[in-house]
């Protein structure tokens, strides 16, 4: 003999939940930490490590990370837009200026 199975939901109450963001104006955000403030900077620099190992943009020897990006997008090579905009947002910065493989002698 077999015995016939119920559905899921014949053992198990079905509870349904509120939606959220029902009318209600958003907060504006909180000021960043100094620790917030280090993992962003941080993962502004691994993109632009990855940007410098990344030989589809053509070598990185001895010019700017931001020439880079204009000479691969003059020779049409569709560098990422997120660096160009990182680049002009730190232009001053030496760390995020210059390339990986600055500090080596050639």
């Amino acid at each position: 003999m077999t015995t016939k199975r119920g559905l899921i939901t014949d053992s198990f109450k079905v509870v349904k939940k509120a939606r959220r963001g029902g009318g209600r104006a958003k907060r504006p955000p909180p000021p960043q930490t100094e620790a917030e403030s280090e993992t962003v900077q941080e993962e502004g620099l691994q993109k632009l490590r990855a940007f410098d190992l990344d030989w589809r943009f053509g070598p990185c020897t001895g010019i700017s990370r931001l020439q880079r990006w204009e000479r691969a997008e003059l020779h049409g090579l569709n560098p990422p837009e997120e660096i160009r905009d990182l680049l002009l947002q730190t232009h001053t910065d030496s760390q995020y200026n210059l390339s990986l493989w600055s500090e080596y002698p050639f």
